[in-house]
């Protein structure tokens, strides 16, 4: 069964189609610009928590640096320097 997205607009204001432009119609143009911003405040915290983890673990102690593919403290730390880059992007954009 197909869904009637025409009136999930009301619920989901983030699957808006697009009223006019090169991309009525299609999926891009479904996306509102704040799920587009909130895409990428996310891709951008998880790719500089990433880094800074990367670049400060050699300094870590043995037990905190994350081995492939285990589950690990070493993951919970890079998690935790992601959800402080995603925090303080989120502050930065509120304080414009």
């Amino acid at each position: 069964m197909v869904a009637d997205l025409s009136r999930a607009s009301v619920a989901c204001p983030f699957l808006r189609p697009a009223k006019t432009g090169p991309l009525q119609g299609t999926a891009v143009s479904k996306l509102s610009a704040s799920a587009m911003a909130n895409f990428l405040q996310v891709l951008l915290a998880v790719v500089l928590g990433n880094v800074a983890y990367f670049v400060l673990a050699p300094s870590f102690p043995p037990v905190a640096r994350h081995r492939p593919f285990h589950f690990d403290l070493g993951m919970a730390i890079d998690f935790w320097f992601c959800l402080v880059a995603y925090g303080l992007i989120r502050t930065a954009r509120r304080w414009k």
